[in-house]
């Protein structure tokens, strides 16, 4: 045997200087900073002027605190939406913004004030909301630079605030159109109102934990009734709030529900209840069980205590014999109020579900009781004031409180104990769970309260006319006069599109049955509700001047300039500021982000956002938030723009779902279990965070951990190693000198770039579908599946063996090139940061990668026969690796080029031994694959066993011919 020579030198392997460690913490930062500094914004804004324009509305977060990682997902979404459509070759601006108002922030500075021992309401409000806006400005800038540092490109240095001048003047102009057009009144409605925070808040603003709270059965005695028997009986109510009954002013009852009149025998040691038929009472009768059940749980009927309870069904009745029963207050002796009658009232809302079937009414404290009783000439009373507690001078409990302080309603508690000592309560305990709202700012539970607040109609009827000339756009024309809010939000639902579409059905029944939107707030930090309310009429003024006005100052000072001494200026020498109440109150902070098409995408700030005159489309192609905002933004952005402009500001809405921990649990820092995107980004790069927004399925709720985490880090390594791979099989080709053209190429390359069309198709509809979870995974499964696993690990033996000059390695390498031009613009959008460094790896020359656009594919590369016959050869590889796999395990061979295959002989046609990369491939009879070891010798530069070797390292004859060149050059 001759010696062997060493031919590696003589092998054409991968040149390239590209990392496979990634270091993307310690790298990123410097690919941002140059970013930053060359102003890709800006470039990419002006290599797209004048295309068809895209246009995502930011949601503004709220300016306070650092991101967290459902921040990270949503801003990682919205940057991947612009980033697919710029690439797609559109003019797709990113303006960022961000709610600065409202009392999340008012809450923090009080709270730095409740530290220094001073009182807030002592200070001067301008000074106040001066700290307000220093403290948002300060979250303002700590987000921009976090969610700068996940790769998100827009205009940051230009974000939008709604605590600008020029925005809060927007805001007030868009309130005075509704003014302007009647679609504003005040009133007294029962709203959410937080007593630890003193002020009204939206639906959008609570949120729901179970608590558990006393109940109790109470007796309000019948004193007059057309059915005879009930007089002198008890009609029992229940509920879960005790603290209402000092405000009930009625009784109500279902009209169809069968009632009992029954009398309780209670054994009470030495009470006048022992052995009487003397307590009756009055409730649904498929009621009558749970309410006994529930004297007998509590051990006590009115305060005494029982060992048993017998009920006799004198009577049965209808619902609606019970029309004209007046009843009275247990606390009737304190007079006053309480003394006066209780009216039995049908209500529809009265069911059998639970409680007793009659239900208290205090219009105060509920919007059935409080429409109830308003049908029937019974105000509200305004017991309770802001802080929870009753007001001074009531006759009952009055300066008490706070009324949802569970002792306060305790069974032992102040209401408890006077119902029992006037023979009110029946029964008390403190152990109903159930679920209640609470301020999900400060957590605290809320109540309904009535107070006087403004409010926006969802029914009634807009005069056309007097809009149109409140507005820039006008209701909808084709629509015709007489609609209403809500008509004209549910039309523009039905024309939106939703992602997903069960969208669409939250956002509808929401909007179908809300109550009129509460735009008033008691605080010091916002837009102001900028209205003066005549004293002796109670109207507010419409003046086109005066609004004016108005919106000048506010444009000038901010939302100072709304203040008593600026009164008489703004109203100027028509209107005595004397004869004018200035509101107070502040505007609902939902009311400012809702607004914010407005001052963003209209009123051309951000040029790039402006859309062509005669433009009549909704302004925004797509608004993108967490599914919350269905009741949040989208909806209240929906009816302000219905109200201006008689249509949706945006053409679809995209929605996801909320980030749980890796066990889908919710996140929460009292768990232990959240976890910080700033510091994600620090361990494994921001790009890691992006891989993982965009692989997991965003429209449903989704999970983050360690686990994961590094399972997206190798999915990771992964496609850089294919990135790696392109670029040091390229090295020095050159496409003008060496490109092959496609009807020339080999099957496989052909195969290869109709998989590729295949892939840029699936890409593209992803893209239109906002489905970023496909797009992110088909790219994954292309480089993995198709690349690395089939086509590189193929043709690796063309690449460093065959000749550089040889067709099929140049057309290898041309297919190299088309991947590598196709992928690196495929990945950009997800990995923004390591597609920039591959890009400039190649073509430093040539500018940012996030410059460039998706071309078309040649129609050439998609061959649908092609295709289907390579699927069943990848099929025929699959089933022979795995029979090669236990020889090469039991080591029989060492690889598979070592193996012989037989495959049936119906088996696809094609260059087998060179697809399954083994020795040779012979059809057989049978229908089975068999494998056995190859008796040729090996190659010793290509590694491959033929014939033409004659002993074991010696070369092959392509290996010798390509060697003499090497050896002759």
């Amino acid at each position: 045997m001759t010696e062997q020579r060493d031919f590696r030198s003589t092998v054409f392997l991968p040149k390239t200087d590209f990392p496979m460690k990634a270091g993307l913490p310690q790298k990123e930062p410097g690919i941002l900073a140059r970013w930053l500094g060359e102003g890709l914004y800006g470039k990419l804004r002006e290599a797209r002027s004048g295309r068809e324009k895209f246009i995502l509305h930011d949601g503004p977060p709220y300016a306070n605190g650092d991101i967290h990682v459902g921040h990270a997902l949503n801003h990682i979404l919205k940057d991947m939406v612009v980033r697919t459509q710029s690439l797609l070759g559109k003019d797709a601006p990113y303006v960022p913004g961000w709610d600065c108002h409202g009392l999340p922030i008012e809450w923090k500075v009080e709270e730095l004030y409740r530290k220094k021992k001073l009182n807030k309401d002592e200070v001067d409000p301008v000074e106040f909301r001066a700290e307000c806006r220093a403290y948002a400005q300060k979250w303002v800038d700590t987000q921009r630079e976090q969610l700068k540092r996940l790769g998100v490109n827009g205009d940051w240095d230009n974000p939008y605030l709604t605590m600008d001048f020029q925005a809060e003047a927007t805001i007030v102009g868009e309130l005075l159109k509704f003014a302007t057009s009647g679609q504003l009144y005040r009133g007294a409605k029962p709203v959410m109102w937080s007593p630890v925070e003193k002020t009204a808040l939206a639906e959008a603003e609570v949120e729901y934990e179970d608590i558990v709270s006393t109940q109790v059965d109470i007796a309000f005695e019948i004193v007059e009734s057309p059915i005879e028997a009930l007089k002198g009986a008890h009609a029992v109510i229940w509920t879960t709030t005790p603290w209402t009954i000092p405000t009930n002013q009625a009784l109500a009852y279902g009209p169809e529900v069968e009632y009992v009149l029954a009398f309780l025998k209670a054994a009470v040691p030495n009470s006048p209840f022992d052995g009487l038929y003397g307590f009756p009472v009055v409730v649904a009768e498929a009621l009558l069980e749970q309410f006994v059940g529930r004297l007998k749980a509590a051990g006590e009927i009115d305060g005494e205590k029982i060992s048993g309870v017998e009920i006799e069904v004198t009577k049965r009745f209808k619902g609606a014999e019970l029309a004209g029963t007046i009843a009275k207050h247990p606390m009737s002796v304190c007079g006053g109020f309480f003394a006066k009658p209780r009216p039995f009232l049908p209500g529809d809302f009265v069911t059998t579900e639970s409680g007793t079937g009659l239900v208290h009414m205090a219009p105060d404290h509920g919007e059935d009781d409080f429409l109830l009783c308003k049908a029937h000439g019974i105000d509200p009373v305004f017991a309770v004031e802001g802080d929870g507690k009753y007001r001074a001078d009531w006759l009952w409990l009055g300066g008490e409180g706070s009324v949802i302080n569970p002792k306060f309603n305790a069974p032992d508690g102040p209401i408890c104990t006077a119902l029992r000592e006037a023979g009110g309560l029946l029964a008390a305990s403190a152990d109903y769970k159930h679920s209640y709202p609470h301020s999900w700012r400060s957590k605290a539970k809320v109540i309904f309260r009535c107070t006087p607040q403004w409010f926006v109609p969802m029914d009634k009827k807009i005069d056309r006319q007097t809009a149109l000339c409140a507005t820039e756009a006008g209701i909808r024309a084709s629509q015709g006069e007489g609609e209403t809010l809500r008509d004209l939000a549910l039309h523009a639902i039905a024309e939106t599109r939703f992602v997903p579409d069960k969208g669409r059905n939250r956002i509808g029944s929401m909007v179908e049955g809300r109550p009129d939107w509460v735009l008033s707030r008691q605080r010091a930090w916002g837009v102001p509700i900028t209205l003066f309310v005549e004293r002796k009429s109670g109207q507010y003024l419409v003046d086109a001047e005066v609004n004016a006005r108005i919106v000048a100052a506010v444009r000038e000072k901010g939302v100072d300039a709304w203040s008593d001494a600026a009164a008489q200026a703004l109203l100027g020498d028509k209107y005595d500021a004397a004869d004018y109440e200035r509101v107070a109150d502040i505007l609902d902070v939902w009311f400012d982000s809702g607004s914010t098409h407005a001052f963003v995408l209209e009123s051309g700030r951000w040029s790039e956002l402006l859309r062509p005159a005669g433009y009549t489309q909704p302004p925004a192609d797509l608004y993108l938030e967490g599914s919350d905002q269905h009741r949040g933004w989208f909806q209240s952005s929906l009816l302000e723009s219905c109200a201006t402009r008689g249509r949706a500001p945006y053409k679809a809405v995209l929605t996801h779902g909320f980030t749980m921990d890796s066990k889908g649990m919710k996140m929460s820092k009292s768990l232990g279990n959240t976890v910080d995107p700033i510091k994600v980004m620090e361990t494994y790069g921001a790009d890691i965070v992006r891989l993982w927004a965009l692989s997991v399925d965003y429209t449903e709720d989704h999970r983050i951990g360690d686990e994961i985490l590094k399972g997206v880090a190798d999915q990771y390594r992964k496609l850089r190693n294919t990135f790696r791979y392109l670029l040091g099989a390229l090295d020095s080709f050159d496409f003008a000198a060496e490109g092959v053209a496609h009807g020339e190429m080999p099957e496989l390359e052909r195969y290869v770039l109709h998989r590729l069309a295949e892939l840029d198709a699936t890409l593209r509809r992803a893209i239109a579908d906002f489905d970023f979870n496909e797009y992110t995974r088909a790219l994954i499964e292309f480089c993995n599946e198709d690349l690395s696993a089939f086509f590189f690990d193929i043709r690796k033996d063309c690449l460093y063996c065959d000749a550089p000059t040889d067709p099929k390695r140049r057309a290898y390498r041309t297919v190299l090139d088309l991947l590598f031009q196709a992928l690196v613009r495929y990945g950009a959008p997800v990995l923004v940061f390591t597609a920039e460094e591959v890009w400039a790896s190649r073509f430093p020359e040539r500018g940012s990668i996030h410059l460039e656009e998706l071309h078309a594919l040649p129609g050439e590369f998609l061959d649908p026969v092609l295709g289907e016959r390579f699927a069943a050869l990848r099929a025929l590889r699959t089933e022979v690796t795995e029979a090669i796999e236990p020889l090469r395990r039991d080591k029989v061979i060492g690889s598979s080029l070592a193996a012989e295959v037989t495959v049936p002989a119906g088996a696809p046609e094609g260059d087998l031994a060179e697809l399954f990369i083994t020795a040779k491939v012979a059809r057989g009879q049978g229908d089975t694959v068999t494998i056995t070891p190859t008796t040729d010798h090996k190659c010793g530069r290509c590694w491959r066993h033929l014939p033409e070797v004659s002993e074991d390292g010696a070369l092959c004859e392509r290996c010798d011919d390509v060697v003499a060149e090497v050896d002759a050059a």
